[in-house]
């Protein structure tokens, strides 16, 4: 795939996410309900660990031919560590 199809590729699923932040804002205030906050909070807590790890596998699919195999494990090991320390 070429570089700018994956860099337009990252670039569209943030900010696909980043609309979605803003709908469920929106809609957070529309029911105006702790419980309901709460539950939208929940699916945007699944959704965003989803969503970096598709835009960081789109990255470094973009860099594997480029950088060394030792730099590839670095940052997937990288990723992982960002995820466990985001609890997942």
């Amino acid at each position: 795939m070429p570089e700018d199809s994956l860099v337009r590729a990252m670039a569209l699923m943030r900010v696909f996410a980043g609309n979605l932040e803003v709908a469920a804002a929106f809609l957070m205030l529309r029911f105006g309900r702790v419980e309901s906050a709460f539950r939208i909070n929940a699916w945007l807590g699944i959704i965003g660990p989803a969503t970096f790890l598709l835009v960081s596998s789109l990255g470094l699919a973009g860099m594997v031919g480029q950088i060394p195999p030792l730099k590839v494990v670095l940052l997937l090991g990288a990723v992982v560590l960002i995820l466990i320390s985001a609890e997942l």
